[in-house]
């Protein structure tokens, strides 16, 4: 029987596998904890994934057919899963080089706690927008900001909110971001008038976003961060080379980046940078590392630094700590997530189950309001259920097209809905490639920042108000 001619799942019987998934990650939440990376929360989506499975056999869909919607969906993963392998080489590189420590140690002395959530989402708002990606964004500068924060006392969960808002607004808004040409493009709208158009939701939502950041600087008192961030500025200076010189390594990879090189190559030339600044530079470390003082010791320590779990020892735990990273072999949790999260997606995808969920979304939007509500609560679902924000927006584009049309309404309407309402949103679901990512690279659990996204959590709130009382609403021409 062909999906076209076979009669639609019940609503409740479509939910079913999505209930077990959330059913089963709180069991884990409440077992074991953050360990639920390791193994049971990958476990619990390939149940998921299996129940949904046996739905779709029961229905009549064939084990060809699902199958097929798994391969269809994995290569999504594959960008996603070498940007996770080299941003956890890159990262390890440039710690042991020094490179990273070096923009704790000046970081240190230049921020003050008051105002540091606030600065952290704008410096990272300017270079998502320059660069147009939220992910190299957080594995350059948000993890020198992250490492800041930590020195200076303040709550890493917040620290990863600004993080985040920062560079979901240029993801959501600059012109070279992948997400802005993909819903200006499946809603056939014009880059740059799409762009124009976001601007009304976008600024002031990180306006608002900013406020509270700000107001939560202020209620910190900083006569003991002032005292933790001097013993880590002697544990940094005791420990490892540090030099200004170092700086020229980040600078000369955000200036590949503002050129568009992609990002892959650009991180393995990262990479190599940070292994040759620890040769120069941190000899004696590498050889530690490596266990010998030849040739083979050095070339073993590089290794081993970018591709192994790495703990520079400084006799302070704060500094050791920021300075501890787990290299290639520490993104394959991460890794192993997002695997079974699409997988997860293209079997309730090919079951004709996520369809009967999105139908059943589509029939709550009766007025305009309603109907950017119900977008929004669609790309919740797909969120959820896909694990890949580009799934999100191109079938959010496909659903809802016809949908934005019978009301009159422009489809930069639907375009921006989509930025809105999916984009921003991606980051916040523990198992979608976005919110994995983000918790590996920012070393902090997705439930944990997720409350503090300020930006994300305001930028659906606000297309929903801006419908409803009709502010900046294009009509179709």
């Amino acid at each position: 029987m062909t999906p076209s001619a076979r009669p639609p799942a019940s609503l409740w019987l479509a939910l079913t596998p999505l209930a077990l998934l959330v059913g089963l990650l709180a069991l884990n939440v409440a077992i074991f904890g953050d360990a639920g990376i390791e193994g049971p929360n990958q476990f619990a989506l390939i149940l998921a994934g299996a129940a949904a499975a046996t739905i779709g056999l029961t229905r009549g869909v064939s084990w060809h057919q699902l199958q097929e919607g798994m391969l269809s969906v994995v290569h999504v993963a594959i960008t996603p899963v070498l940007m996770l392998l080299l941003i956890g080489a890159l990262s390890s590189a440039w710690t042991v080089s020094g490179i990273v420590p070096t923009l704790i140690y000046y970081g240190l002395q230049l921020a003050d706690p008051a105002w540091f959530y606030a600065a952290t989402a704008v410096v990272c708002a300017i270079i998502s927008s320059a660069v147009g990606s939220s992910w190299t964004t957080a594995a350059t500068i948000g993890v020198a900001m992250m490492a800041t924060g930590e020195g200076l006392g303040l709550d890493p969960a917040i620290t990863a909110g600004a993080v985040i808002s920062g560079g979901y607004f240029g993801d959501k808004l600059s012109p070279l971001s992948d997400t802005t040409n993909l819903a200006a493009g499946v809603c056939n709208v014009d880059l740059f008038s799409h762009v124009r158009y976001m601007a009304f939701t976008t600024l002031p939502s990180f306006a608002i976003a900013l406020l509270i950041f700000l107001f939560l600087g202020w209620q910190h008192s900083n006569a003991s961060e002032i005292s933790q961030s001097a013993q880590m500025l002697t544990a940094l200076q005791n420990s490892i080379f540090l030099s200004g010189w170092l700086l020229l390594v980040p600078a000369l990879i955000v200036t590949l980046i503002m050129l568009r090189l992609p990002a892959l190559p650009v991180m393995l030339i990262a990479t190599l940078l940070g292994a040759l600044c620890a040769a120069l530079f941190q000899t004696e470390l590498i050889y530690q590392i490596g266990g010998s003082t030849d040739w083979k010791g050095l070339y073993k320590g590089l290794i081993q630094s970018i591709v192994s779990s790495t703990e520079i020892q400084t006799g302070h735990a704060a500094s050791t700590d920021l300075l501890s990273r787990g290299g290639m072999a520490g993104m394959l949790n991460t890794i192993w997530l997002i695997l079974s999260a699409v997988v997860f997606g293209g079997l309730m995808e090919a079951s004709g189950l996520l369809g009967r969920i999105t139908d059943a979304l589509k029939n709550l939007a009766r007025s305009r309001t309603s109907l950017v509500a119900t977008t929004a609560g669609s790309c919740g679902v797909l969120n959820l259920t896909t694990a890949e924000q580009y799934l999100t927006l191109l079938i959010g584009g496909r659903m809802y097209k016809d949908l934005y049309d019978q009301h009159n309404l422009s489809p930069r309407n639907l375009s921006r809905t989509l930025e809105d309402c999916g984009t921003v949103t991606s980051v916040l679901v523990p198992w979608n490639t976005c919110g994995a990512y983000h918790a590996v690279v920012l070393n902090i659990a997705t439930l944990s920042y997720l409350p503090y996204c300020f930006f994300n959590l305001i930028s659906p709130l606000m297309s929903i108000l801006y419908m409803r009382f009709n502010i900046k609403i294009e009509e179709k021409a």
